[in-house]
């Protein structure tokens, strides 16, 4: 497998190139004289002779990557709530200590209060100032900065802890308030590699024969295709053989002579088994060798297509005597999660550079009803654009490069830890367990973390709202209670470390069941 230099046109030759890492697909794609290919991309056997048509920064490539550098350094900085609030906390208690100073030396001087209150050898001025230090002391604004930080430095531990890795409170945030997540299909919604589905014998065959008969014939082809039909058969034969006991024993001598093997670009592969003349491929290749195909093999693929699967033929003695369905398998756990965000009160969305066949079929099976299908790396992030007009927060989820300019362009990128170094670096927040639930997890950690945000600032505003009154000598003309600064500034200690307590109950966090994610009703 050799990497294409640059972006160009075959002249010369045939053969099949994966191009995963742009287009997000995991089959790799017939490339004949005349076809374009993309530099980066994997030649996955044959010999190709390009013509390159676009170099440096003129390629696929580099244009991703600048679209990734573009769509972050237009990011808009998201103002703090701390800073809104310290914006009209702090001018307001300095004015009411100066209001308290003046009240209380005014009241003084023209003698509404006995000079008994006064302490020996004080004053009026002091006694003003007094109360007026009590105010600034115990209205120190310090656990109003301790709120945001020590919840959002728990909140990325306990993240992290999860398989969730945050990058800054600004992500952690924003997830809160996301509105719509968008999927890409391959390697996010699906495992991102070709298995076989399913196998059926239209003779008498047994089953074991039938799929030793398909093994032997792809063992020595290059194919994904065909290595996935090898592990099929190779899973059967190790759970299937009573005689094997070991893996090994069953990976050795278990597969047929084959002579006269050749790969047929675009069809399949043809060999000879026994004597027997072997075919296994497409339709194309059936109909080329007057393969009767019947009605119940065609509804049978017809089946398979519906299902967006790859139907596999396989002739023995030119008779049709079997198909495979090949497919990228959804994760076991997409559809639950599409459920869960629902119920969270966000909208999953899905867009992929596939066909838009496919990606009805998957969305159809994992319950979304918004598909963008035949859209390449740069329509994706406008794609994102397009949901952001209207001031919706909007997460990206995805793992390849393809994917990296809408995890940038997103309010919310989300990164599957199995993906590209490029998705990863462009992406807020890093899926390490590649796994979907994780998606939930970052938002109702959010959620919760924003949460006790929140109940930070009713701790730290708390002591004020009841002691500011006091420190500035409301109740000492009935009560005779007043608080000194040194008390005042205990009661401000007390604060920060309520906060501090505060933040560090989220490392009680456990994440959600999917089946009981909170339901969030929408007005």
């Amino acid at each position: 497998m050799i990497k294409i230099p640059a972006d160009g046109i075959v002249t010369w030759g045939s053969s099949y190139v994966n191009e995963s890492m742009v287009t997000g697909e995991s089959v790799p794609v017939l490339k004949e004289v005349n076809a374009s290919v993309i530099g980066g991309t994997i030649n996955m056997h044959g010999v190709l002779h390009i013509k390159a048509t676009k170099v440096g920064s003129d390629t696929v490539l580099s244009q991703i990557i600048s679209l990734v550098e573009t769509a972050q350094m237009s990011k808009a900085p998201i103002q703090k709530f701390a800073d809104y609030v310290a914006s009209i906390f702090v001018p307001t208690v300095v004015s009411l200590a100066l209001l308290t100073f003046l009240g209380w030396y005014i009241a003084g001087a023209v003698g509404a209060y006995p000079e008994e209150w006064l302490t020996e050898n004080g004053n009026h001025f002091v006694f003003a100032l007094m109360f007026s230090i009590s105010v600034v002391v115990i209205a120190c604004p310090c656990a109003l900065g301790l709120a945001t930080p020590t919840a959002v430095m728990v909140g990325t531990g306990v993240g992290a802890n999860n398989g969730v890795l945050i990058k800054g409170g600004d992500a952690l945030e924003r997830a809160q308030m996301v509105k719509y997540v968008i999927f890409d299909k391959t390697g996010t919604l699906t495992q991102g590699k070709a298995s076989v589905t399913s196998a059926k014998v239209f003779t008498g065959m047994q089953r074991g024969e039938f799929l030793t008969l398909v093994a032997s014939a792809e063992a020595s082809s290059e194919h994904p295709l065909a290595k996935a039909v090898l592990a099929y058969a190779r899973h059967f034969h190790f759970f299937d053989d009573s005689s094997a006991t070991t893996e090994n024993d069953v990976k050795s001598g278990w597969l047929f002579d084959v002579t006269d093997f050749s790969a047929l670009p675009g069809r399949g592969v043809q060999c000879s088994i026994k004597g027997r003349h072997i075919l296994v491929g497409n339709r194309m290749l059936m109909l080329e060798n007057d393969i009767d195909i019947s009605k119940e093999v065609e509804n049978f693929v017809a089946e398979l297509e519906q299902k967006a699967q790859t139907g596999i033929l396989v002739s023995y003695d030119n008779i049709l005597i079997g198909a495979l369905g090949v497919a990228d398998p959804l994760k076991r756990e997409a559809s639950v999660v599409i459920k869960g965000l629902q119920k969270m009160g966000v909208i999953p969305v899905m867009v992929t550079g596939d066909n838009w066949r496919t990606a009805n079929a998957v969305a159809k099976e994992v319950g979304i009803q918004d598909v963008r299908a035949e859209v390449m790396p740069a329509g994706k992030a406008d794609i994102v654009r397009s949901f952001q007009n209207d001031g919706s927060i909007v997460a990206m989820v995805g793992d390849g490069i393809n994917d990296s300019p809408a995890l940038a362009a997103a309010d919310i990128g989300m990164a599957i830890g199995a993906g590209t170094d490029v998705a990863i670096e462009a992406a807020n927040f890093v899926l390490m367990r590649n796994n979907l639930e994780d998606v939930i997890t970052a938002i109702h950690l959010s959620r919760k973390t924003f949460d006790r945000i929140r109940l930070n600032y009713v701790f730290a505003m708390a002591y004020n709202v009841v002691a500011i009154p006091v420190a500035a000598g409301v109740l000492y003309p009935s009560l005779g209670i007043k608080l000194p600064p040194w008390v005042s500034g205990a009661c401000m200690a007390l604060s920060s470390v309520s906060v501090v307590c505060s933040s560090l109950l989220l490392k009680r966090y456990r994440r959600p069941i999917l089946t009981t994610v909170p339901e969030i009703v929408v007005e």
